[in-house]
């Protein structure tokens, strides 16, 4: 059932992408450890910010309490779409500074735990024998080092407000309330940890899971949010959640990452990740760069992970 769903002017959606990206830059930039503490903007807070994503994991993990909250699965024979389209409409209306008020207000579904604390209890659990199977060769675990951002963002969302790092974004705890709705599915620790078919079956869970909340209905999904940041991942499904926000890795569809109208620019979010090669910190910087006489050197081709 399609709702009153008001569409984001081409402007609105620009200042939700462009807010949205910029707080998760924030995340990324304050959990770097070569930032300088004199660097620390005042908007967000550091002070006791664990940046070793284990450790921050194995904190987080020892502290959560996944069944204390009913989730949001949607009630069988109910169909709640109107009431929710109803109540954010009077709210928009109501609103004298729509389409443009900030902060960014983001609704966390509560998901069952299998999408969630159970996947993030196998990488724990796993973790230190999976680098091979999760590196490709390269010197870095990758749910470490280059795909960890969904943790970061989530553990963040749902932190309590003295603890958040950000303040652009805030959590609301009623639908209606918010601009946007996350997704807090972890697609890509169960594509690289679980039997194919297993992971599979839990994509297909995921999507009906999804799909039949009143507020997908809604709009369709397109303000949701779906971290997707490996170009394998939810790859199964992905073509019936294209509508929905991507937080990716990029968008290079030479290697038949994604098909034509799944990804572009003006809904998608590309954030950044660690490259697969070794880090040279400051301290390698200092010591090497009286050596560098090559200003620039690039050997490769344009295309993802690809060496001529």
């Amino acid at each position: 059932m399609a709702g009153k769903y008001i569409p984001r002017s081409k402007s609105r959606t620009t200042l939700f992408l462009f807010v949205l990206g910029f707080s998760l830059l924030l995340i990324l930039f304050s959990l770097s450890p070569l930032r300088a503490p004199s660097q620390s903007p005042s908007h967000f807070h550091v002070t006791d910010a664990e940046t070793s994503f284990v450790a921050s994991l194995s904190r987080f993990l020892a502290h959560a309490s996944p069944h204390s909250l009913p989730d949001d699965t949607a009630r069988d024979g109910q169909d709640d779409t109107a009431k929710l389209d109803d109540a954010m409409v009077e709210r928009l209306y109501s609103d004298p500074f729509y389409p443009v008020a900030l902060p960014l207000r983001v609704y966390v579904y509560q998901m069952p735990s299998k999408f969630t604390y159970d996947l993030l209890w196998l990488f724990q659990n796993t973790y230190r024998d999976t680098s091979n199977l999760t590196s490709n060769g390269s010197p870095v675990h990758r749910l470490i080092e280059q795909h960890s951002i969904d943790y970061w963002l989530w553990a963040d969302l749902i932190a309590p407000q003295s603890e958040r790092l950000l303040n652009s974004v805030v959590r609301v705890h009623r639908q209606e309330e918010a601009d946007l709705f996350y997704i807090p599915f972890f697609t890509t620790i169960s594509f690289f940890l679980m039997e194919k078919q297993q992971c599979k079956a839990l994509y297909r869970e995921a999507l009906k899971w999804i799909t039949d909340q009143p507020a997908w209905k809604r709009s369709g999904g397109r303000d949701h949010i779906l971290p997707v940041h490996h170009p394998w991942s939810f790859k199964s499904v992905r073509r019936y959640v294209k509508n929905a926000i991507w937080l990716l890795p990029d968008m290079d569809s030479t290697g038949n990452w994604y098909k034509p109208g799944q990804v572009f620019l003006e809904k998608d979010l590309i954030l950044p990740y660690v490259p697969n090669v070794d880090l040279c910190d400051a301290k390698c910087v200092s010591e090497t760069n009286q050596k560098r006489s090559t200003l620039l050197f690039f050997r490769g081709r344009l295309k993802r992970n690809a060496v001529s």
